[in-house]
């Protein structure tokens, strides 16, 4: 979900055309693009299987600290996360423990990456009694058994979600996610890839279904966390329909998040909730922000508004792909094989981009709301997913080929869920219903756990 940046330094009034250059300003020749891989896990005592307790949390935190090397990240006296070369540990509103990577060029080294993460914070977490889930949705723990992280930012969103829909807080405390961030190389080349990541997202959400339960039931979709964003906040997420029209470029990005209201301000190292009069980032800029008038923003302020919209592909000065469910350390290096594969390769990505050229805004709702319920199985074209599954897959993995670092057996895994059309979430099911005899609890001994 990203995190704020420091205090707005005083700058010459800003334009949108200033606002335009900055996302334009992401735009990478090849020979530079870089790739991140973020991973969300949600901490559990081993004994209890209760969500981790912030204090739990910063036992965690300080371990990577004093026994690997990272350098803490607070708010006020407490500590909210940790950092090491380009790396950062931080936590979700409700204690998801996520790592965003530091960008790098070949999936060997976000793997090498994440199991290098895996492995120290299980040292310190087997310690104190701790494991983690790798699932996309708490299976079991309803909000109010959530602990609540300090930090500030997540009480404003709290506060405010419930104005917008009925699932933002499912969303913040309950679910969990892997992300990959990409770069592009020219305007055009973002156009095409957020087209196509847009059309493809359902079916990276299909792929990576891996959040069946609910409330320690199962909630009749296969991706429950994928169906809570569609109802957490109109203003700020969707699958984008203006991306689809003539034109789109930087600019109608821009459009778009200048009229999405203003979370807060940073300042002082503090959040200032600005939900009370719903101001946007349009007002702001003409200085009629309603809880600072008069006051102009910087660039800060800017990037600090862009990490609070939530599309399913969100647009930075890099690309966030967002529709894969959390899941075991298996699939994390899956996600980013299968979008490198696919848009790192220019034949790839043409031929990808050719292949959604002419799907309708109906096709894409119809995915969008059909995807988190039925997955793979989801009928399409005359076909179904997971017919698209195999053909998608196999561009990836000529993209990866081509690369020519042996990255290939990442889609391993996907290719065999493909294959059977069987994702992670219909595997719990059926242990659900079956060998765990309708007891959730069977869930922290299986094969989704670290």
């Amino acid at each position: 979900m990203g995190t704020a940046g420091a205090v707005a330094e005083a700058t010459k009034p800003l334009t949108k055309a200033d606002l335009v250059a900055y996302l334009a300003s992401g735009c990478k020749s090849r020979d530079k693009w870089r790739f991140g891989t973020e991973n969300e896990k949600m901490g559990y005592n081993v004994a209890t299987t209760q969500r981790i307790t912030y204090e739990e949390i910063r036992q965690l935190l300080e371990g990577l600290v004093r026994r690997f090397g990272w350098r803490p990240m607070m708010e006020g006296d407490l500590i909210i996360g940790a950092e090491l070369d380009g790396q950062s540990v931080t936590l979700e509103p409700g204690g998801q423990f996520e790592l965003s990577g530091a960008p790098v060029d070949t999936l060997h080294k976000t793997c090498a990456e994440v199991n290098q993460h895996l492995y120290q914070v299980k040292t310190i977490a087997q310690e104190i009694g701790v494991a983690f889930l790798g699932i996309g949705f708490d299976p079991k723990w309803q909000i109010a058994d959530v602990p609540i992280m300090p930090k500030n930012r997540y009480r404003i969103m709290r506060e405010y979600m419930p104005k917008r829909g009925t699932l933002g807080h499912d969303m913040m405390f309950r679910s969990c996610t892997i992300q990959v961030n990409l770069d592009y190389e020219s305007e055009q080349d973002m156009v095409e890839k957020m087209r196509i990541g847009l059309a493809l997202q359902p079916l990276a959400t299909a792929l990576f279904a891996n959040s069946p339960f609910r409330n320690g039931q199962d909630s009749g979709y296969l991706s429950w966390r994928s169906h809570v964003w569609t109802d957490v906040d109109p203003d700020r997420t969707g699958t984008l329909p203006f991306v689809w029209e003539p034109g789109f470029g930087f600019d109608a990005y821009v459009e778009y998040a200048l009229d999405v209201p203003m979370y807060f301000l940073y300042r002082d190292g503090v959040y200032q909730d600005a939900t009370q009069q719903r101001g946007t980032f349009r007002d702001f800029l003409e200085g009629r922000l309603p809880l600072a008038p008069g006051e102009l923003p910087s660039l800060k302020d800017w990037e600090t508004h862009l990490t609070t919209i939530f599309p399913e592909v969100r647009l930075k000065r890099y690309m966030e792909m967002r529709g894969a469910d959390g899941g075991p350390a298996s699939v994390i290096c899956a996600l980013p094989a299968f979008w490198v594969g696919l848009l790192y390769d220019r034949e790839s990505q043409a031929a990808a981009y050719e292949l959604i050229s002419g799907w309708t805004k109906e096709d894409h709702d119809y995915l969008r709301a059909e995807v988190p319920r039925s997955a793979l199985r989801t009928p399409f074209r005359g076909g179904t997913l997971q017919d698209l599954a195999k053909q998608v897959l196999a561009l990836s993995r000529e993209g990866l080929s081509k690369r020519g670092f042996s990255e290939e057996g990442f889609l391993a895994p996907l290719e065999a869920i493909a294959e059977s059309g069987v994702t992670g979430a219909e595997r719990l099911r059926e242990l659900f219903h079956g060998e765990w005899g309708g007891n959730i609890d069977g869930v922290y001994n299986s094969g989704v756990t670290y």
